[in-house]
């Protein structure tokens, strides 16, 4: 199974939004590379759920329960997007600060480049993030 994190503005989208939603896609992506990202997502892998902007912590952890398929904001069609259904909080928000501490966590694209709205998280990283979060991987 493949892990992912995913950006969003609170101020836009947040995790709170998306657990009143339940099931949302997770469109608006024009980034070419966060695209591919999304395209390589299958149906029961997980995300974590990241607050960008002024918050920069992960907050939550969302499940692939509709794989990539065309967005319908993308009047070029070019894009798509997968479906998340919010699965669990973090018992701790894990913020980019305590990411960037973490000096086996300076790999991550989250901190390399952080303009990156969807990117992988390998397995260890994911598991050490999730210790972080008092939450189990």
């Amino acid at each position: 199974m493949a892990y992912w994190l995913v950006k969003s503005e609170p101020e836009a989208w947040s995790w709170e939004d998306h657990v009143k939603k339940g099931v949302e896609p997770w469109n608006g992506v024009r980034n070419h590379q966060a695209a591919n990202n999304l395209k390589a997502m299958k149906i029961g892998e997980r995300a974590f759920f990241y607050h960008s902007g002024g918050a920069r912590e992960i907050v939550g952890i969302a499940e692939v329960v509709r794989a990539y398929y065309p967005d319908p904001t993308d009047a070029t069609g070019r894009f798509g997007m997968v479906d998340f259904r919010a699965r669990a909080p973090l018992k701790t928000p894990v913020t980019l600060a305590r990411i960037k501490a973490e000096p086996g966590l300076a790999h991550l694209a989250l901190v390399r480049q952080s303009r990156l709205s969807v990117m992988p998280i390998d397995d260890e990283s994911w598991a050490r993030i999730c210790a972080l979060g008092g939450i189990a991987p």
